[in-house]
């Protein structure tokens, strides 16, 4: 046998004992999403090309539809060890600390999910934001952003002018604060009941979700106006794993569970670009009327969305440096002066 034979066996000899070094590991994350919903189809496609990037190295075992603990609750259960990650989203955890609403919904600030993105992994938002996880002894592995979610309304919703009365359902929190500065009257109420409060005039319009999916609601079989492409709210749900439990995986392990989750962000991102843009065309062949705001009225909601922003940053530190790091990445867009 001659030396390059020898060398290129010992070689593959060695690849193939790296690659099976690392310790088989079962990673059990719950998820909001039910497998029938578009997130839960495109994970259970990031599940399949972790198994299989992995050699089945990793095994996820998903629980859909929030079946092992509330919603609410799966943070907290991946930092005690019940779950191991988390695959909700940040929002739900500004009683814990009320930074996450700056990893969750940002509302008023970017206008693509591309943009957010951006901040993400071209701003210095990972280390920003990893600070806030990482205090609780959580580790961000990165986010999936649906798109702009848009305004459902039984008036015309043209401009800012139009909000002035417009009683809405809200989530709580930063988006009340924002759209009670610019005179409109969000009402917190649960999801389940938009239906019935839209029939009877309890509420003028509704934030529930975006275009796409709210045609699956069936939303605008009530109401005929709507925001689009939207401005005030941009959700980003996350993975988020038990920083004991991120730190216990070889770097082998990890790089491809977060290569794989960058591709399942990217793919949530088009798809529902793509659904938004196919229901925006089919609502207004159905007479349903669509609003785009203006530059000038976008700048005034980011506007007031900045005011609130501000009475957040007061909070504690942490919500400062993520709204401080926002504010100079949005500056570099040009979307903010």
């Amino acid at each position: 046998m001659n030396f390059k034979s020898i060398f290129m066996g010992t070689t593959a000899a060695a690849l193939v004992a790296g690659a099976v070094s690392a310790e088989p590991v079962t990673l059990r994350i719950q998820t909001h999403y039910a497998t029938e919903h578009p997130t839960g189809q495109f994970l259970a496609t990031w599940i399949d090309d972790v198994q299989t990037m992995s050699g089945g190295d990793i095994t996820i075992e998903m629980f859909y539809s929030s079946s092992v603990v509330a919603t609410t609750e799966t943070f907290d259960a991946a930092i005690n060890g019940i779950l191991d990650c988390d695959a909700t989203g940040g929002a739900y955890q500004t009683g814990k600390n009320p930074a996450f609403q700056f990893v969750g919904d940002i509302m008023g600030g970017y206008e693509t999910p591309w943009q957010q993105y951006s901040w993400l992994y071209y701003g210095d938002g990972y280390e920003a934001a990893q600070e806030l996880y990482n205090e609780q002894n959580m580790q961000l592995i990165g986010w999936s952003i649906y798109g702009q979610e848009s305004l459902s309304s039984s008036r015309p919703i043209a401009g800012f002018e139009d909000l002035d009365g417009w009683k809405f359902r809200s989530p709580p929190c930063l988006e009340t604060e924002i759209f009670e500065e610019l005179g409109a009257s969000p009402i917190v109420m649960d999801f389940t009941e938009i239906f019935t409060a839209l029939e009877t005039g309890i509420i003028d319009g509704a934030d529930a979700s975006g275009l796409a999916n709210n045609v699956g609601l069936g939303i605008y079989d009530i109401v005929k106006h709507a925001t689009y492409p939207g401005f005030h709210s941009m959700p980003s749900d996350h993975l988020a794993c038990n920083l004991d439990v991120w730190n216990s995986l070889t770097e082998q392990q990890r790089r491809i569970i977060d290569t794989a989750w960058q591709k399942l962000s990217f793919q949530i991102a088009l798809y529902n670009e793509k659904a938004n843009s196919e229901a925006a065309a089919a609502l207004q062949e159905q007479g349903v009327t669509l609003y785009d705001w203006s530059t000038e009225d976008r700048v005034i909601f980011r506007q007031a969305a900045q005011t609130a922003w501000e009475g957040w940053a007061d909070k504690n530190p942490e919500t400062r440096a993520l709204v401080e790091s926002h504010k100079a990445y949005l500056q570099q867009l040009g979307l903010l002066n």
